[in-house]
């Protein structure tokens, strides 16, 4: 009976790495065949600017990013787009951030603008659509209270929107680099591709191997995730992008699911949104742009870690068993055929994985910029993820909810607000 039962869960072991195997196989082959036909700005097929007078508002949520907030200004005050204005809302700072801001602004003998005085922000009639010649408008609102029922940083934007009338919005963060030409660029390809949310996809700056393994990972992961060549498909509804440092939105499609109000209290709001926009049927594109959109994410893989605290336990709707799930299948998918190696039977299949491991850090790395090499040391960067889901689970609980940017947020709101069904419901009305 012992030997039939051995024999049982050899076989079912075997069974599953090559399970693993075809579905690792799978999804790299569809990647490695799909990924090279998405939409890459920095062409020179995308060097111009829509045909349309499209105007365009930058909206910049800031809170205590003095280090980092001037290059971000100096970046998008160097585009050449005609009409563009650059909206900064100041959500309640206590550092230098809203006086720096302020002296932008007074360089441009523009004034700035507070909350009781709120008004439209629009490009110029006058200007050219193009390659613009004049300098963007730069504005800030000062906000000194954050309303009950919302995050500081959803707020802002939904500040942000009211404080505008351009025909698109495109919120960002205040820590990215913009080149000079990108806004042009991604305006042409929202225009030529009739989108309703345009996401261009950052290039991560990796300044240490750390970041390197970690960031390498998150790129892997994302392939499961949400399959991006399957973004624009309107049938593919649960294959949807959004990425807070460059959220492109036509206004029109954005006021018709509700603007921000319906995920005020969501956490990771750049996905959900994009997550919004795909459940309503709006038209979602995905662009690269290697190079021309800068983000670095935080020093080194403990950094990487602490900033991914508030946001992994939310990704899960802050419910412990989903958390324990993902952990499951982490460690069964990106780890379990590394165990393989060392049985016969299995072999084949876990070098199959591996292959493919390999091969999508190549396909991805040649427009995100992550080094291909990393891929030899992703189950670190497995092993990472893992501790920092365990950790976003255990701070979050501990705290009774997130701490961000100096506020705390309860965490029984926090689950009400984050259900996903709360977000298809409101993006149906």
């Amino acid at each position: 009976m012992s030997f039939q039962a051995g024999e049982f869960w050899r076989a079912a072991l075997q069974m599953a790495a090559w399970l693993v195997a075809g579905a690792w196989c799978l999804r790299t082959s569809d990647m490695v065949r799909k990924i090279p036909e998405l939409a890459n700005l920095s062409s020179l097929d995308w060097d111009r600017g829509p045909v349309d007078s499209l105007t365009l508002t930058v909206v910049v949520p800031a809170r205590d990013e003095a280090e980092k907030i001037a290059a971000t200004l100096d970046a998008l005050l160097l585009a050449d787009y005609g009409a563009l204005r650059i909206l900064v809302v100041d959500d309640r700072s206590m550092d230098a951030t809203g006086t720096i801001v302020d002296e932008y602004v007074e360089k441009q003998g523009l004034g700035n603008i507070h909350p009781s005085e709120q008004r439209p922000l629009a490009g110029d009639p006058g200007r050219e659509q193009g390659i613009g010649k004049v300098r963007p408008r730069l504005d800030v609102i000062h906000v000194t209270e954050l309303p009950e029922g919302w995050l500081g940083k959803t707020h802002a934007m939904e500040v942000g929107t009211r404080g505008s009338d351009s025909d698109y919005l495109l919120f960002t963060d205040a820590d990215v680099l913009f080149s000079p030409s990108i806004l042009r660029r991604a305006m042409a390809y929202a225009e030529a591709s009739e989108a309703d949310h345009l996401v261009v996809l950052p290039t991560m700056q990796v300044q240490s191997r750390g970041e390197g393994i970690v960031l390498g990972f998150f790129q892997m992961l994302g392939m499961w995730a949400s399959r991006l060549w399957r973004v624009s498909d309107a049938q593919s509804v649960r294959d949807f992008v959004g990425v807070g440092a460059f959220n492109l939105v036509r206004r029109s499609a954005l006021e018709q699911i509700g603007g921000w109000a319906p995920q005020r209290m969501v956490v990771l709001e750049d996905v959900t949104l994009g997550r919004r926009m795909k459940i309503a049927g709006m038209r979602q594109r995905i662009a690269f742009a290697p190079g021309l959109v800068l983000v670095h994410w935080a020093a080194g893989a403990l950094g990487l870690m602490r900033v991914m605290t508030k946001n992994l336990f939310s990704a899960m709707n802050f419910r412990p068993l989903l958390l324990l799930g993902m952990c499951v299948w982490v460690a069964v998918f990106f780890l379990g055929p590394l165990a393989g190696l060392g049985w016969w039977p299995t072999l084949i299949p876990s070098l199959l994985m591996l292959a493919c491991v390999g091969a999508i850090y190549r396909t991805m790395g040649e427009v995100s910029w992550i080094d291909a090499r990393y891929a030899w040391l992703y189950p670190l960067g497995a092993l990472a993820f893992l501790w920092a889901l365990l950790r976003s689970m255990v701070v979050v609980l501990w705290q009774g909810g997130v701490v961000w940017r100096g506020t705390h947020y309860g965490l029984r709101e926090l689950r009400r607000q984050n259900s996903p069904l709360q977000w298809r419901r409101s993006s149906k009305t």
